[in-house]
């Protein structure tokens, strides 16, 4: 018997067969925090344990979908006469890097004193695929419960926990979570099995992955297609203000000397204030995040990627305890949320000062159309929790988007911002030139835009006298795709959900479809082929945007998973068979002009976690090498620089790109043997005190004479 089962087993050589609830968190991390809440102690290093609950966690998923050669040995080889896959169940099994946890949650699941279990991973789709997996795997049958809560402060778990709901109240939603991996599967493995094939080359393509390449792909196009035309605009100048010249077409002077000619006879003559209109404006209170347009913003503000911002986020929730639940698609509040109000805003006093203000004045939310539960999905809007935060245990980027969400979180108890505009129409012989002025009335929750313009009273003003000025124009370019244009779009089409855009990002951008440069995303030439390859159903969003809205309803209980399932088979055979029949021909942009030293094929270059390396396009050799060698933490003897690793044909050594310098690398046995600096130093030190000259004789004897004076 392993140690953890005898660890496990150990509470019962004392009798002690107390009912016991098992609580499955998604991390360690998470199952510390509840321990303390619940009063749990740890029992080893596996699980938590009190009076009332046993508490373990997973480490995500724990299980995964069976790859095609786990169900079929002849789906081991990849070739196109076995395509498509469509096995009749897809079944699970567990990752080989964290099975001895899922033993581990199985030994507590058969204790005689657990009478019941507890799922407490992530309140979302894939958290709820988490959990269930998990037991489904164990084929428990002891009941099972379902802690939903949307912040994970003490006082949010305490309450989870009293109001713990029936697990089967969520069969639905891991009836989508399983309806959303399978079809995944099927479409995403059976296509790229298909492209590679057929093309000889690694082609990745899936029904969430390949339209979202499309939408950065268009924007792509657009610009590269874009030829920048030069024209010319005219101004009319008073004071400080300008006015342009309205015309039909804005670029209806494609020459200087055209606007000139123009100027030229309107210059020194009056115009007419002919039109004066006065609008004032009220701008209601931006909504609280959901994930998405957090993550848009912070991408505009500080370049931060979606999953960096999913990352900072999940930190805030989890180990600061500071928001509540990131994976929100939601930008509402349910009704019941509104007597927590006043505790949010004591909790962010310390950390915005207008907090206070908003405390003194009443705590009064003047958004109100903020709660409401029918725009509430599985989550409520991101907001600040009711615990005070550590701000000093924040990293500067975790305070950067905490600031965003208590900045929105505050704007629901500011006034509106109302704004008066004036726009005035001076006419030159049937020449209109435009003015607009804007004037604050109340910055409610805007805050003021630096020092107010010079406002004209237009109403006394009869006439202006000609002073013109003309201006070089150049078209602007349309906009290469940001991850926060993206994020929208991909919003726009129902692509992913709020939990995985980030991820689909990234994906695309390992397997080298696309591309980051600076804070564009752009596609590369391997993935502008891919779009030519793949299927033209994949490519545009309708048919995904379908799929997402089924899942969608599955989760509502309004559609079959077996129903959408059938259909995702279906389109699945059709996917592959026309890929099969395609004429499209194939350029590999990964080949080089290099060639093998082994076999002589051509080397393809390969972007790797390690680096750039060519590697051998022959299926039948495996010869590889770095494109750049690698640079080591050694330090050159003579510069100090670090040097670069050499593969030689009598092995690896360090050499020096600055001085030239080689030196020879230890095995691991040499390494022990080879003295560190800091033994240097001692040594030296040692030896130095030692060497270092007594006292002559003579020089005692004359001490010692001083000494007796």
């Amino acid at each position: 018997m392993s140690v953890a089962r005898k660890t496990i087993l150990a509470g019962f050589s004392k009798g002690e067969m107390m009912n016991k609830k098992l609580v499955l968190t998604e991390k360690p991390s998470v199952a510390k925090d509840f321990a303390k809440v619940l009063g749990a102690s740890p029992k080893g290093k596996d699980y938590f344990e009190s009076d009332q609950y046993v508490i373990t966690w997973a480490y995500g998923h724990l299980l995964s979908l069976k790859l095609p050669e786990d169900i079929n040995q002849e789906w081991k080889t990849w070739n196109l006469e076995t395509l498509p896959m469509i096995p009749k169940n897809i079944g699970l099994k567990p990752l080989p890097k964290t099975h001895r946890q899922l033993k581990v949650i199985g030994d507590l699941v058969k204790r005689p004193d657990v009478k019941g279990i507890v799922i407490a991973t992530d309140s979302g789709r894939e958290g709820e695929a988490v959990g269930r997996f998990v037991f489904e795997w164990l084929k428990t049958t002891k009941p099972m419960e379902r802690l939903w809560i949307s912040s994970q402060t003490k006082q949010a778990v305490q309450q989870g926990f009293r109001q713990l709901k029936p697990a089967k109240d969520f069969d639905n939603l891991y009836q989508s979570a399983v309806a959303r991996g399978k079809a995944d599967w099927l479409i995403g493995l059976n296509v790229t099995r298909a492209l590679t094939v057929k093309y000889q080359d690694s082609l990745s393509a899936g029904r969430v992955q390949t339209p979202t390449l499309s939408l950065v792909n268009q924007a792509q196009e657009k610009a590269e297609k874009f030829i920048p035309t030069t024209y010319f605009s005219i101004d009319l100048l008073y004071g400080a203000h300008k006015g342009r010249l309205q015309l039909k077409n804005p670029q209806q002077f494609s020459e200087r000397k055209q606007a000139e000619n123009l100027v030229k006879t309107l210059s020194g003559t009056l115009g007419q204030v002919t039109k004066v209109e006065t609008k004032e404006k009220s701008l209601n209170q931006p909504l609280p995040y959901d994930l998405t347009e957090l993550q848009r913003v912070a991408n505009q503000l500080y370049q931060y990627s979606a999953k960096k911002t999913l990352s900072l986020v999940q930190s805030l929730y989890e180990s600061h305890k500071a928001v509540s639940y990131p994976r929100t698609d939601s930008k509402y509040l349910p009704k019941d949320i509104a007597s927590t109000m006043k505790d949010r805003l004591h909790a962010v006093a310390g950390f915005d000062p207008k907090a206070k203000e908003y405390l003194k004045t009443g705590s009064q939310v003047k958004l109100t159309s903020v709660f409401n539960d029918s725009k509430v999905t599985d989550h409520y809007a991101l907001i600040p929790t009711e615990e005070s935060p550590r701000v000093d245990r924040m990293s500067s980027d975790e305070v950067k988007i905490y600031s965003l969400i208590v900045e929105r979180f505050l704007g629901l108890f500011a006034d509106k911002h109302v704004t008066q505009t004036v726009k005035a129409t001076v006419d030159f012989a049937g020449n209109h030139f435009v003015f607009r002025q804007e004037q604050v009335l109340q910055a409610g929750w805007k805050t003021s835009e630096g020092k107010a313009a010079e406002i004209v009273d237009w109403q006394k003003l009869k006439t202006i006298k000609g002073n013109f000025q003309v201006n070089q124009e150049l078209t602007s370019p349309p906009k290469l795709a940001t991850e926060g244009s993206l994020l929208a779009q991909m919003e726009k089409y129902s692509l992913g959900t709020p939990a995985t855009r980030a991820e689909i990002i990234e994906k695309l951008i390992k397997s080298e479809l696309m591309e980051r440069r600076a804070n564009v995303l752009a596609v590369t030439p391997k993935g502008k082929q891919l779009l030519t390859l793949v299927n033209s159903a994949l490519v545009t969003p309708e048919l995904t945007e379908k799929w997402e809205k089924d899942l969608e309803a599955i989760a509502k209980g309004q559609k079959s998973a077996q129903v959408f399932l059938k259909e995702i088979e279906a389109d699945t055979k059709r996917l592959v068979a026309e890929i099969k029949a395609s004429q499209e021909a194939y350029k590999d942009f990964s080949l080089t002009t290099k060639v093998c030293p082994e076999c002589g094929e051509a080397l393809r270059e390969r972007k790797t976690k390690d680096g750039v390396i060519y590697l051998c396009s022959s299926k039948d050799c495996s010869y590889r090498r770095r494109k750049d060698p690698k640079v080591s933490n050694h330090r050159c003897s003579q510069c100090h620089k670090k040097m670069e690793i050499i593969d030689g044909k009598n092995g690896a050594f360090f050499k020096c790109k600055y001085c030239g310098i080689s030196e020879k690398m230890l095995d691991k046995k040499e390494q022990k043997k080879k003295m560190t600096k800091h033994e240097e130093r001692r040594l030296v030190k040692k030896y130095s005190q030692e060497e270092e000259p007594a006292e002559s004789a003579l020089a005692q004897a004359l001490k010692a004479a001083l000494k007796d004076q």
